[in-house]
């Protein structure tokens, strides 16, 4: 079966959701019999061209013009020419935004599966007609797709409430890996940072993730801690530059992006987890936050209330009097660690799902 995979920016080590979802995804779809999988990565993003494969997937590099609001579905629409040419048997779709280019896919005979991971057009940073552009990408979705995965049960009901679509949508979950907590410090220590005196905030920067207001709210909270945020931006922007230098100025620990063992320490070893964002759709660094058994405040957001945390791992969004109420009492009782329930996000099995809703339509 071949596989034409779009919509997101690529992978490896590029930094969002939907690219951490496929990164993990696909080479696990790739190794069962009989899958031959291409994922379409946008150039400008891939900073290492050395191999067009990873874990058995394949990647064709397409460039598209950068225009705000436009980019991804320029994108995929010379996505929908490259399967066509290849003769796809599925073009499987991330993100609204990219899906209006179904009705397109669709008249070239193609068979489209999509997968929701939210409705992106609630971002801030989004102008009016880019929300258009991903409100009328939902749209199709809903109304031309063959298959939809939803990745939480907010966005199944988002389906069925506004655009009556309940057959063929299936809720595959967003997955997380299991890695158990890490002992050593040295990354820790390569930025004067001790264990469990940081709180830790992970996420790209971008408005709704809230990251400036976490950092006025937290240095204004009277804390002892450090407050580490790890991650950056796609590209500069004016808000990624006031973020900086506002971090700077307040003694936060920025790291940039960072992966792998440097991130599994940083998880291993907070005080507590953050996630203060106004949007999500299922939040991966949530989830990775979990593995590590760490406790967590977040946003009382449909999305983060779906991963049915205790309720004194919520705040009310935007309230931040709220916000730093509870971050001080978390931090009162000493003891980081948190058990939770992580089955239903297993990799795993999330890979033989989606091949299950493959064979639907081949």
């Amino acid at each position: 079966m071949k596989i034409v995979v779009t919509g997101t920016r690529g992978f490896p080590d590029i930094q969002g959701g939907i690219e951490t979802h496929c990164e993990e995804l696909y080479p696990r779809v790739a190794l069962y019999e009989g899958m031959d999988v291409t994922v379409v990565r946008r150039s400008r993003y891939v900073t290492d061209r050395s191999s067009l494969s990873y874990r058995k997937v394949k990647f064709k590099d397409i460039n598209a013009p950068k225009i705000v609001g436009v980019e991804s579905a320029i994108h995929s629409l010379l996505s929908v020419f490259y399967a066509r040419r290849v003769k796809a048997d599925v073009l499987h779709i991330h993100g609204v935004g990219p899906s209006i280019v179904i009705p397109v896919a669709r008249l070239m005979g193609l068979k489209v599966v999509v997968t929701h991971h939210g409705p992106d057009y609630e971002r801030k940073k989004w102008g009016a007609f880019a929300r258009i552009i991903i409100k009328a990408g939902e749209c199709f979705a809903a109304h031309f797709a063959d298959e939809i995965i939803a990745i939480s049960p907010i966005i199944v009901h988002i389906l069925k409430s506004r655009y009556n679509r309940t057959s063929h949508v299936h809720l595959i979950h967003n997955g997380v890996n299991l890695p158990g907590l890490v002992t050593y410090t040295d990354y820790l220590e390569s930025l004067n940072l001790a264990p469990l005196q940081y709180v830790l905030a992970v996420g790209r920067f971008v408005k709704e993730k809230n990251f400036d207001r976490l950092i006025d709210v937290f240095a204004a909270s009277g804390s002892a801690l450090r407050l580490v945020i790890a991650g950056d931006s796609d590209i500069e922007t004016a808000y990624s530059r006031e973020l900086k230098a506002k971090a700077k100025a307040k003694n936060v620990v920025l790291t940039g992006m960072v992966k792998g063992r440097k991130l599994a320490e940083l998880y291993s070893h907070a005080a507590l987890f953050v996630l203060p964002s106004s949007h999500e759709g299922l939040p991966i660094t949530l989830l990775e936050a979990m593995s590590y058994k760490r406790k967590a405040l977040v946003s009382d957001i449909p999305a983060n209330l779906a991963m049915k945390l205790e309720a004194d791992s919520y705040f009310r969004l935007n309230d931040w009097n709220d916000f730093r109420d509870k971050m001080l009492l978390q931090l009162k009782k000493k003891n980081p660690e948190q058990s939770y329930d992580l089955s239903p996000y297993n990799w795993d099995t999330i890979a033989s799902e989606t091949i299950r809703v493959y064979d639907l339509i081949t």
